[in-house]
């Protein structure tokens, strides 16, 4: 059975509930609904992956499952020494994972076992976790020898031609080394791909949000969340900003090793499924850089969140065959702008401004224009001084106080001929005493 990592390791595998499926003969029929729901049938018509690696970093595969003979690369197993000497690793979920991207069926025409998204691409296995039925899963995500097998695996998939690299893990915390080596991968043009994470159930955390999962929380790289049967936010995907699009990640068959089958649900399936989609885009567009194939994905989707984007949903589900119109719509762009209007983004905007260049100096001019303008500084002082003074005569009233008390409705204030508050004041009445 695969079951949640406990959250004290560094990695998490992320499924959910599985069990064995019945026959290779019901998986396909089983699959209809995602099939149908991703769009698949329409998207083979033009690209079913053929040319494209992908790259699956997780516990291993098994590459002699009869549905996926013949596509799978071993690679380098970073694990090593985790587990005892002579312990054989299981491979469960990372046979998962790769029968869900580019699993080819077997039998007459293929038409028995498990259809991967992608069924010409390729496969290469990268073990960068345990499972945690293996015996040397504790010594693995405690011993600090093992705490950037994920940085190194992004790495070496990279440099051994991966187009796109699928990470249905999760981890809490996030790396120094992991951050460059995603940096790395999307310069060489590598598409990453990754789960949002299973905690969506849980209480949120201060942020209001599921807690972030690494490395799909990192920029530049596909979070993806899981959708349930009825298209919405399964209710153990993690909910935050990070996601970008969803996929069907509940009831989700798939293969296990020795040519087992099984169902399961989480946002591992979904990534991979995902990543399927991905390399369909890259077969057909080998040139495409992350963030166009990222573009394509988001705006390809369909079930469109209200708003157009959510936390739970991203930008809707991933549909292959809308990615691949926009993926063509869109191929002939590129990050960098090229042409006579283009501007190179290594430059500083705008022509080059020269400092000025002094070619003479006129001592005599200068002294005299210097002069006049202090001469003009404090006469315009002295100017202000005057009026100032002026004013001040001005306002002052010419007769004196006022003797008598002041008659009518104003506010008791009498001014003099000259001045003072005459428009508050009401005048003198007949007979009071004036001023002398």
């Amino acid at each position: 059975m695969l079951r949640r990592a406990g959250v004290a390791g560094v990695l998490a595998v992320i499924a959910l509930g599985a069990a064995p499926a019945a026959h290779a003969d019901d998986v396909r029929g089983s699959q209809r609904q995602v099939l149908r729901t991703l769009d698949l049938p329409g998207a083979w018509r033009i690209s079913k992956g053929g040319g494209v690696t992908v790259a699956v970093l997780d516990s291993g595969v098994d590459p002699g499952h009869r549905d996926l003979v013949g596509s799978v690369t071993e690679g380098k197993d970073f694990t090593a020494g985790a587990n005892p000497p002579g312990v054989a690793p299981l491979r469960l979920h990372g046979t998962y994972m790769a029968s869900l991207i580019a699993g080819h069926g077997h039998g007459p025409g293929g038409a028995d076992g498990v259809i991967g998204v992608a069924p010409r691409a390729r496969v290469l296995s990268v073990r960068v976790i345990l499972e945690d039925e293996e015996p040397g899963f504790r010594e693995f995500n405690t011993a600090e020898r093992f705490e950037d097998v994920v940085a190194r695996g992004i790495r070496y998939a990279v440099d051994q031609g991966a187009d796109v690299i699928n990470m249905s893990i999760s981890k809490e915390l996030a790396t120094r080394e992991e951050r460059a080596a995603i940096r790395y991968a999307i310069s060489r043009g590598v598409v990453l791909v990754a789960a949002a994470g299973n905690e969506g159930a849980g209480k949120p955390d201060s942020t209001g949000y599921a807690p972030y999962s690494y490395p799909a929380a990192f920029p530049g790289v596909v979070s993806v969340a899981a959708a349930d049967r009825g298209l919405r936010r399964a209710s153990f995907s993690n909910r935050n900003p990070s996601v970008l699009v969803a996929a069907p990640g509940v009831d989700i068959f798939g293969a296990g090793p020795g040519d087992e089958y099984w169902v399961g649900r989480g946002t591992s399936q979904a990534t991979a499924l995902v990543s399927g989609v991905a390399a369909l885009i890259k077969a057909k567009y080998p040139e495409m850089s992350p963030a166009l194939v990222a573009q394509a994905l988001t705006a390809g989707a369909s079930r469109r969140p209200t708003g157009g984007y959510d936390t739970g949903m991203g930008f809707g589900v991933v549909n292959a065959t809308r990615a691949l119109a926009e993926a063509a719509r869109i191929s002939r762009h590129t990050l960098t702008a090229t042409g006579p209007g283009s501007h190179d983004p290594a430059r500083p905007m705008g022509r080059g401004v020269e400092p000025v260049q002094v070619v003479q100096r006129d001592q005599r001019k200068i002294t005299m224009y210097g002069g006049g303008a202090v001469a003009a500084g404090f006469g315009a002082a002295l100017s202000l001084v005057v009026i100032a003074v002026s004013v001040g005569r001005t306002a002052r009233p010419s007769g004196g106080p006022v003797d008598g008390p002041a008659t009518g409705s104003g506010n008791g204030l009498a001014g003099g001929p000259t001045g003072g508050l005459a428009d508050t004041a009401e005048p003198l009445g007949p007979g009071s005493p004036a001023a002398p």
